[in-house]
């Protein structure tokens, strides 16, 4: 049996360690998975970027390119992003292959209809994702539930608008806690926090706070509706010309 040279040579260095024959094999594997998963994703220094410390995802100054942002994006993403979105991405592409599937299934506070969510709708339809949004898809005289229960059902990827008013609706139990109800059990949900905070989020729904996205604090609505394009376009060729016009001012 191998003895440890360590009470000899120390082990401080990795090369020390790698040359001890009782302990190199399991340096070699710890090696192989630090090289696995710095492989992972790209990372770059971008001191610059908005959002240094992100309380909403812990991530750091540095910035990691996704795999599905396409060549010249001017958009810039925190690692934990990256990680965050990536099992998002892969559920969209297995399920990009069904037809007649809306891109975005938008869940917000019915009292944000008129004003953040349709802000949001209309970056995301002007860069070209096909959202469901209950304000045009919902018609009057039609089962709210089953509508949006079919919504669901036809749409890739869901987003909830977290807003001060939806807070107050998952307390009260309404439609939009069913809504995220559904969401949360296929794990196709980004929240995106707008005039609230992830902490209040926690306060209301630890499940759903306990997921990372993005929030209106660090970045512009535009950037946000920017990255979900890109997010949720094939290949990552994104048409979100109005938008990366807007990014880059």
């Amino acid at each position: 049996m191998s003895r440890c040279t360590a009470p000899v040579n120390g082990h401080r260095t990795a090369s020390a360690a790698a040359a001890c024959p009782a302990c190199s094999s399991r340096y070699s594997r710890y090696s192989s998975y630090n090289s696995y998963v710095s492989n992972s994703y790209s990372y770059t220094s971008n001191s610059s970027s908005s959002g240094s410390s992100r309380s909403s995802s812990g991530g750091s100054g540095s910035s990691a390119r996704p795999r599905w942002s396409r060549s010249g994006s001017s958009l810039v993403y925190t690692p934990a992003e990256v990680r965050t979105l990536t099992p998002v991405r892969e559920s969209f592409e297995k399920r990009d292959t069904i037809p007649d599937l809306r891109d975005i299934f938008l869940c917000h506070a019915w009292d944000d209809r008129k004003g953040a969510a349709k802000e949001l709708h209309d970056l995301l339809e002007s860069s070209g994702v096909s959202v469901w949004f209950s304000e045009k898809d919902v018609l009057l005289g039609t089962p709210l539930l089953r509508e949006i229960d079919k919504g669901l059902a036809k749409s890739k990827v869901g987003i909830v608008l977290v807003t001060p008013a939806l807070l107050l609706r998952i307390q009260g139990a309404g439609i939009a806690d069913k809504e995220l109800s559904a969401l949360l059990a296929r794990d196709l949900l980004v929240p995106i926090v707008h005039n609230t905070t992830y902490d209040a989020l926690r306060d209301v729904s630890p499940l759903l706070g306990s997921r990372s996205g993005m929030s209106t604090a660090e970045d512009t609505m535009e950037i946000i509706a920017a990255k979900l394009a890109e997010l949720v376009t094939p290949d990552g060729e994104s048409s979100c010309v109005a938008t990366k016009q807007k990014v880059e001012m």
